[in-house]
């Protein structure tokens, strides 16, 4: 037996999320710390809390673009948080696969319910 075979060996299962999905996890929250961020400068800048200037804020295209993917990394980031929750903490399969089926049908209404609100601004 080689050295480097120590103890039993390891039979790996289940999804190999890991990496890919930690990656995933910290690139949604740095687009999310830039909305966060672009949203403090102009409050800063114009000083403005009131409909009048939300309404000229969110009336641009970029800052729908933003919103828009800054709230998909929301949406996104919720799921693989809660995903990995029902994974460790939900034992039984047909339980699991029905939180899940509902947490992603709350995220996918979630999602359209914010692009109908964002394209009425």
């Amino acid at each position: 037996m080689p050295i480097y075979q120590i103890g039993p060996k390891r039979l790996v299962v289940g999804a190999h999320y890991g990496l890919k999905e930690w990656i995933i996890q910290r690139i949604t929250a740095i687009v999310m710390v830039v909305f966060t961020v672009v949203l403090l400068i102009d409050y800063c800048v114009t000083g403005g809390t009131g409909y009048a200037a939300w309404s000229g804020l969110f009336s641009k295209q970029f800052m729908k673009l933003l919103t828009l993917l800054a709230l998909l990394s929301l949406f996104y980031h919720a799921w693989i948080g809660i995903r990995d929750i029902w994974m460790d903490y939900i034992k039984p399969v047909s339980i699991r696969l029905g939180l899940q089926v509902l947490t992603v049908l709350y995220l996918v209404a979630c999602a359209a319910y914010a692009v109908q609100i964002l394209w009425k601004v």
